[in-house]
């Protein structure tokens, strides 16, 4: 909170809460985005799971846990397996 008045801070949270609210009656800016399977992206860009993992930047066995559905994709790896899913041959580049 360092920087911030407590007038702000509590402008800001008010403004979460409104916004929270709205995306609770499905209203608002927020983007949902549908789950991605990464068997799926896996098998479209014709790779094995032991070329996958690195690409993913985790351990194999981190990623069959995702194939195995006992850890779910989230977050900058799910935006990743969405790249990968479009352009497989430049994410290989990229991280060549």
């Amino acid at each position: 909170m360092e920087g911030k008045t407590v007038s702000t801070f509590g402008d800001d949270l008010i403004q979460s809460l409104t916004e929270a609210v709205a995306h609770g009656k499905g209203q608002g800016p927020a983007i949902v985005h549908e789950p991605i399977d990464p068997r799926e992206v896996r098998k479209h860009a014709a790779l094995t799971q032991a070329q996958m993992a690195p690409l993913m930047g985790m351990s194999l066995s981190g990623y069959r846990k995702w194939e195995q559905g006992q850890r779910h994709v989230s977050g900058p790896a799910a935006m990743l397996l969405r790249v990968i899913e479009k352009e497989p041959d430049a994410v290989r580049r990229a991280l060549s």
